[in-house]
């Protein structure tokens, strides 16, 4: 597994390029999820809430990203 992005704009991009990993019918949902909780955090200030933020999304689309590859798998 890769290290964590260090910024939001490398996690953003880091997350749409996975997004091609999940299912053709769930990408488009997944898509505007990604962006939606980028556009929602814009104006986010303070480093350590943004890297709490990055640290946390990162994990949740890991998550989502098992999850996804174990239905494949059975």
């Amino acid at each position: 597994m890769k290290a964590i992005p260090d910024t939001p704009i490398q996690l953003y991009k880091y997350l749409l390029r996975q997004i091609p990993r999940l299912p053709i019918e769930s990408q488009p949902y997944y898509r505007n999820y990604v962006k939606g909780n980028f556009r929602a955090h814009a104006d986010e200030t303070d480093p350590q809430r943004i890297n709490e933020i990055v640290k946390k999304f990162y994990d949740d689309f890991q998550w989502i990203l098992k999850k996804y590859e174990n239905r494949r798998a059975k």
